[in-house]
């Protein structure tokens, strides 16, 4: 009897538990996305009644609804091409049909945008009338409500995915940067010898994880120039209505002169920090410091840049 009673107690416990959970789940979601723009519907008229049918951006598109970011942006940009009325000398049909592709991108390029279409467009397929689950038998009400939160959480896992993956890829441009300006400072304080003061293989393994650091910032910044910047190039892309050229916050030129005003800037802080300390740099490095700026200085940041990236890469792992 005793068994039987705590049975009882940790079912309702756990039922009570699940319950807490969709319910604290549902109103952060709500709080999260309802405030973002609504998709669109279309009102059909039917004599004199009237409905709201979802505007499907997945058909529109020709995409499936699982598809990546990268398949939307694709699936736009094959379409734009097709459909543009600058292409196609102003055809009117195309052009509304090109409305619909760029508002469709628009949704789905965004992932809460995205998300918040997916959910109504959840709701509907679920309250439609012709449901086989719509019935007072409460195991197929039952069976309704976990077939919808089953969806549903699909829905904010793919948005929580999306979000993770546009906060990492920003990372891999802005650690690499600061990185670099940061070494940069702490070289022209210190103005360490490591490569004259090392022997055959010091210097060998220098040079190596310079041409390995550079590479690597290279890297990243081509990939984040790609990512957050446009060219005078784009401005074609621009005129065929590519939302990535309008939604690019930087110009090409305005983020290349950040970074080399950037370095520079970080130069002259360290230069000026390094005179002030000079009596104290060669009395705790004696021998291990320059009085002047030497060609090998360009060897250190890219190295640093190297080792702070892959720690920063190696801790993501864990956190994500």
């Amino acid at each position: 009897m005793i068994w039987k009673t705590n049975s009882t107690k940790n079912q309702s416990y756990l039922s009570a538990t699940v319950l807490t959970y969709y319910s604290r789940l549902f109103r952060h979601l709500s709080c999260a996305i309802l405030p973002l723009s609504a998709p669109a519907a279309l009102t059909v008229q039917n004599g004199s009644k009237s409905k709201n049918v979802m505007v499907n951006y997945y058909k529109i598109l020709n995409v499936s609804p699982d598809a990546s970011t990268a398949q939307i942006k694709s699936a736009y940009r094959r379409l734009a091409r097709q459909k543009h009325p600058d292409l196609n000398k102003g055809d009117e049909k195309l052009a509304r049909e090109f409305s619909k592709i760029a508002d469709a991108y628009t949704i789905l390029a965004n992932p809460r945008e995205r998300a918040v279409y997916d959910r109504k467009r959840l709701r509907a397929s679920f309250n439609h009338v012709d449901s086989v689950f719509d019935s007072d038998n409460p195991h197929a009400r039952r069976a309704k409500q976990m077939a919808y939160e089953r969806r549903y959480n699909a829905i904010i896992d793919r948005m929580i995915a999306d979000e993770r993956n546009e906060s990492m890829a920003l990372q891999r441009i802005v650690f690499p940067i600061v990185a670099l300006f940061i070494s940069t400072v702490f070289v022209a304080i210190f103005k360490p010898l490591f490569f004259s003061n090392s022997n055959v293989f010091g210097k060998l393994a220098v040079v190596v994880l310079f041409v390995a650091g550079t590479t690597h910032l290279l890297r990243r910044i081509h990939d984040g120039m790609e990512r957050y910047t446009y060219s005078p190039l784009s401005v074609h892309d621009s005129i065929l209505g590519d939302p990535d050229v309008e939604s690019k916050p930087f110009s090409r030129l305005a983020a290349i002169t950040f970074i080399l005003a950037g370095i520079a800037v970080s130069l002259v802080i360290g230069l000026l920090i390094g005179n002030f300390l000079g009596m104290m740099n060669r009395a705790m490095m004696p021998g291990l410091h320059s009085e002047t700026l030497r060609l090998e200085f360009l060897l250190y940041p890219p190295i640093v840049v190297l080792l702070v990236d892959g720690m920063h890469s190696f801790f993501a792992k864990f956190e994500y």
